[in-house]
């Protein structure tokens, strides 16, 4: 029996790698090739523009800070928020990439476009920058913080609509990178899992770059040279991405994904008072999954004697719509489990960059570290990490666990969510120690103090991102990979978007109950208790992992097929095996 069920199982892998290959187009909109089309020489040009694209944003993102205080001139607060809300905002418009990718436009006329829109908006960026009508007049927000003039009006408007269409470009190409890469591969096949390891490195080195020498030359030559700079990688990004054009395999757009799945909920509420039958032929028994019973209901076909009445596809529904649905819901809470853990990564690039900047920066006599260039710690630790976890942990622990990967996914995940609570506690002990010394005796302490809460960090990243990717990206059906990788991305913008929430509650909160002011009321860090912020942050990592550990069991329970063995049919559907 085991040996037929192997044989299923090889079966229904063939049979899915096959469609997947008739299902894919070249750049004429011909069938694909597997011999021409696809694999390595076709995701390499995507990895490029991953590269690229990074590189330009990270520039930006992460000491995007520094000059909104001292050029834009807004408060240390503002600030943290208006940066957060930005990369928020990137990481939310990921779900109109996906739609727009899986629905109408397909993956690479998506990163096309969007890719010149965020061309364009940090082309816009850079020249702000470099004018100096377009910007308020200079101002120390250090010492004369409180006369500066704070950009407003056209200013501020020219500011925020060329930020947000640098949030709009990159958070429509982000998804489909990650989803053109991957549609280069069979997704029964090992290779899947090592580009997805080799996407994370291709993020890794464009964030490297960005973090040393773009941020580098932004705090010397001036910010309108290093968002030129950005601008710059991104066009290498968009020439890279075009001249892959003959190699890649292209999964045609589906129509609107989300009708199918409205479809599903209105036949299931229609037929909520039926019963599925118990007969082994019916669509019900069908289905993969025993989880949500209730929708199976949109499947059930009312017959008229012997003859079966056709019904409208909003009251009945194929097995493939309902699985949809089923997976959509069922991901939600990992979905939800990772947003405080990219909370803490908000505060990577807000606060710890400001904490960076009250440190000792000098590494000689003549060269200061960039407090932004922090954050390429875990960077330039992941780039010599990755290949080595590849290359030896994953069949060490393949030998172990009989999975492709090394560690399932969901071990992954789990494992770098817990790592991050280590990150918050070190950075809270360090910044204990940073404001006793610089209050108490007057000392500032070097800044190589803060590398524990990077390296830390970054270690979690790359399990948690690239464990989250590849589960997400694997749950998905034909037509919707997109959108599943883009639903990865919005934990990020939620997480972004939950710090700039908890940043405000915390300063109302304890400004409230205390007269010294909140946690995070001043500009000068001296005055505030940013690591008792951290430490709250700790706590609410280490519940969260928690939470993590019941919703990673429940959809491993709740995620199993039904006992009776099922194998594809002809026509994509499901049908039994005696």
């Amino acid at each position: 029996m085991e040996e037929r069920r192997g044989n299923i199982k090889a079966e229904n892998e063939m049979n899915i790698n096959m469609k997947e290959e008739q299902s894919t187009l070249d750049w004429r909109g011909r069938p694909s090739n597997p011999n021409k089309h696809g694999d390595f020489q076709a995701a390499s040009f995507v990895l490029g523009l991953q590269a690229f694209e990074i590189m330009a944003i990270a520039a930006v993102g992460n000491n995007l800070i520094t000059y909104v205080i001292n050029e834009m001139h807004f408060s240390l607060s503002n600030s943290a928020n208006i940066v957060t809300n930005f990369v928020g905002t990137i990481f939310l418009l990921a779900l109109l990439g996906g739609y727009l990718s899986d629905s109408f436009l397909g993956s690479f006329w998506t990163m096309l476009i969007f890719g010149f829109v965020e061309l364009s908006g940090l082309i816009l960026l850079s020249v702000q920058a470099h004018v100096p009508q377009l910007k308020p007049p200079k101002c120390n927000m250090v010492t004369d913080g409180e006369k500066c003039e704070e950009a407003k009006g056209v200013k501020g408007l020219i500011f925020f609509v060329e930020l947000y269409l640098v949030a709009l470009g990159s958070g429509c190409v982000k998804p489909n990178m990650i989803a053109h890469g991957a549609d280069q591969f069979n997704i029964q096949t090992k290779k899947l899992s090592t580009y997805f390891n080799a996407a994370y490195f291709a993020f890794s080195v464009g964030e490297l770059f960005a973090l040393t020498l773009l941020i580098w030359i932004q705090t010397h030559a001036g910010m309108y040279v290093g968002f030129g700079l950005s601008a710059a990688a991104m066009a290498m990004g968009l020439i890279t991405l075009v001249s892959g054009t003959l190699y890649y395999r292209n999964k045609p757009p589906q129509g609107s994904i989300f009708t199918p799945v409205a479809q599903v909920l209105v036949a299931a509420i229609l037929k909520r008072k039926q019963i599925c039958p118990s007969n082994p032929n019916s669509n019900c028994s069908m289905l993969q999954t025993q989880r949500f019973r209730f929708l199976d209901k949109a499947c059930i076909k009312n017959e008229d004697g012997n003859n079966r009445r056709k019904e409208s596809p909003w009251r009945l529904c194929s097995v493939s719509q309902v699985e949809k649905l089923k997976i959509l819901i069922a991901v939600i809470p990992i979905f939800g489990c990772t947003i405080v853990f990219n909370t803490i990564l908000a505060q990577l690039q807000t606060f710890s960059v400001q904490q960076g900047s009250a440190m000792d920066t000098q590494l000689t006599n003549s060269f200061h570290i960039p407090p932004a260039s922090l954050q390429s710690i875990p960077y330039i630790m992941l780039i010599f990490i990755l290949p080595l976890y590849h290359k030896f942990f994953v069949p060490f622990a393949t030998n172990i666990t009989g999975h492709e990967s090394g560690i399932s996914p969901f071990q992954r995940i789990g494992s770098g969510l817990f790592l991050a609570t280590f990150s918050m506690i070190s950075a809270a002990l360090l910044e204990k120690k940073r404001r006793e010394s610089a209050l108490h005796s007057g000392k500032t302490i070097s800044i190589f103090w803060i590398t524990p809460q990077f390296l830390i960090f970054g270690l979690s990243e790359m399990l948690t991102a690239v464990g989250l990717i590849e589960f997400f990206y694997k749950q998905s059906l034909n037509g919707m990979q997109a959108t599943f990788t883009a639903i990865t991305y919005c934990s990020y913008s939620f997480g972004f978007y939950l710090s700039s929430v908890l940043v405000s509650l915390v300063n109302k909160i304890t400004s409230a109950s205390s007269n010294a002011g909140g946690w995070l009321s001043y500009n000068d860090l001296n005055k505030n208790r940013l690591d008792l912020f951290y430490w709250l942050l700790a706590v609410l990592s280490f519940l969260n992992f928690l939470n993590y550990l019941f919703w990673a069991r429940w959809h491993s329970h709740h995620s199993s097929p039904p006992p009776q063995p099922t194998a594809l049919s002809k026509d994509g559907g499901y049908e039994n095996i005696p």
